[in-house]
Formats: structure tokens, C-alpha cells, sequence
């Protein structure tokens, strides 16, 4: 009901509202790309447009949406949970990383496998970090509100492993993380610290 202090779109107007607004803006997202400047060539923004597609669609946060909903009230097991949040989040994260990779530098770019992989264990570290901060942080701190998914009982990685291994995780994926570019030295040094930022943030 709150997102950064503030009611969501369905508490400030309706539901119809709220589904017509995410439509829109979805939209907005495929017109950007396809206006893209045209210093981005057009096998780029081609690229970009079928990134963006996999990352919303039922093989990404979609159909990660989906397993959530049907999750509610059921027993996952850490591999589904990971599951679930690969689609849910990570591909979302993972597509931003790949997106600003591919405008600069093309499709083919030698460091993309490197960059997927990154972006879809930072994904997994913001969905864990998320789910600690549902337990420990107050709802004025989060501009949300706390405790929201034990209410609902949802899975999570808390309910799941257990507070202390959920933070354990969190930093596993965050490490893995800045592994897959430790090979690019201190080029991607500003994407090492943002994932270390993920695992470390309050709110």
C-alpha cells in the first residue's frame, strides 16, 4: 500500500488505474528503445528490445509474478525460492545491467556473459537484502510497510533458511557477483560497489 512513503498507484486512485499505468509505461519503456539516438545502431536496439522482452515477459518478471502469487501460503524449498526470484527480480536487474552494456558498446560485446552474470546474482542479493529488511526495518524507514510478506505468509528467504542464513546468502550472491568481473580488474570498479551497496542498504 505504501512504496517510498507514499500510497501506491491502486491506494491513491483504483486498481483499473494502477493495471492501465503499468501498461503504459511498459509501452514507454519499447518506445524509448525503439527511438533510441541514433549513435545506437540498429542491431543494438534490436538486441536491447528482445532483452527487455525476455526480462518482462513468463520467462522473466512475469512469470516470476505468477509463481509468487500461487506461492502465498505454500512450502517452497530453496531451490524454488531462487527460482521464483530469478524471474521475479533478477532478470529485471539483469536486463538493466545488460541494456546500458549493450547501448555503449553493442551486442556482441566480449564482457556481456560476464555482465549477465552479474546482474542476475546482484538481483538475487537485492531480492535476499529485500526480504531481510521485510523482518528488521520499520515501515518508516523502508517507506513501505514492515512485515507485509509474513502477513501475507509468503515464502521468503528469511522463512525459508532462517534469518542469520539468509544473510549469509546475501553476501554469498553479492560476492559471486563482483567474481564474474574481477577479471575486468578496476573497470567495472562502480558496479563492485553498488553490489556491495545492495547487501548493505537500510531502506
Amino acid at each position: 500500500d505504501l512504496r517510498r512513503g507514499r500510497p501506491t498507484c491502486h491506494r491513491a486512485f483504483d486498481e483499473a488505474t494502477a493495471i492501465l499505468v503499468g501498461d503504459a509505461l511498459q509501452a514507454r519503456a519499447f518506445e524509448v528503445l525503439a527511438h533510441a539516438p541514433s549513435q545506437v545502431p540498429v542491431n543494438a536496439r534490436l538486441e536491447m528490445l528482445k532483452v527487455l522482452a525476455d526480462a518482462i515477459g513468463t520467462r522473466g518478471m512475469a512469470g516470476g509474478q505468477a509463481i509468487d502469487l500461487e506461492a502465498v501460503r505454500q512450502s517452497l524449498d530453496e531451490a524454488a525460492l531462487e527460482r521464483m526470484h530469478r524471474q521475479k527480480t533478477g532478470a529485471l536487474i539483469q536486463a538493466s545491467v545488460l541494456l546500458g552494456a549493450i547501448s555503449a558498446a553493442g551486442p556482441d560485446l566480449p564482457e556481456r556473459a560476464a555482465l549477465a552474470e552479474f546482474g542476475a546474482e546482484i538481483g538475487l542479493a537485492f531480492q535476499i537484502q529485500d526480504d531481510i529488511l521485510d523482518v528488521e526495518g520499520s515501515t518508516t524507514t523502508l517507506g513501505k510497510r514492515a512485515g507485509a510478506d509474513a502477513d501475507r505468509v509468503k515464502p521468503t528467504y528469511p522463512s525459508v533458511l532462517g534469518l542469520d542464513a539468509a544473510r549469509v546468502q546475501a553476501i554469498r550472491r553479492r560476492d559471486r557477483a563482483i567474481a564474474a568481473l574481477a577479471p575486468y580488474g578496476s573497470r567495472f570498479a562502480p558496479l563492485a560497489e553498488f553490489a556491495g551497496f545492495l547487501v548493505s542498504r537500510a531502506s
